[in-house]
């Protein structure tokens, strides 16, 4: 009788601690639209929790200071990134979710470099596969 509701604490006790942790993942951003920013980074931080990039955004005349939240740098460098992707001075565009309550910090989705290369949030998005014809289909049911 002791050892399931032993049990049963020690489960409703590792949920309760996986609250916090579930809850900071929930990045509290609007995903009704994207923002794309092309501005000047001067800042690239790569350390966990998170990857961030600051960026320097000409908007309407005024200079906008944006912060670009990546992933920790371990699924960063699964697409590619590293400590030395960025340095201060570097022109990039980058897209993303901005957060809800309108500040100019996003969500990071996608950065575009200058030279053209796409680095994403973590490894790149798989390609769709393609349809397989119909004749082609039938081939290989014959077989």
């Amino acid at each position: 009788m002791r050892t399931p509701r032993k049990l049963g604490l020690s489960v409703m006790g590792a949920l309760v601690a996986a609250g916090p942790l579930l809850a900071h993942h929930d990045w509290p951003v609007d995903r009704t639209g994207q923002v794309t920013l092309t501005g000047i980074v001067t800042a690239f931080t790569w350390a966990n929790p998170h990857v961030t990039i600051a960026l320097e955004v000409q908007a309407n005349g005024t200079v906008e200071k944006w912060i670009l939240g990546g992933s920790s740098p371990n699924v960063m460098a699964a697409g590619g990134w590293d400590k030395h992707t960025l340095k201060p001075g570097d022109v990039i565009t980058g897209i993303g979710f901005r957060f809800r309550n309108g500040s100019t910090v996003a969500q990071l989705q996608k950065v575009v470099l200058a030279s053209g290369q796409e680095l994403y949030y973590g490894s790149p998005p798989r390609p769709t596969p393609l349809p397989v014809p119909p004749a082609a289909d039938k081939l290989q049911r014959l077989r």
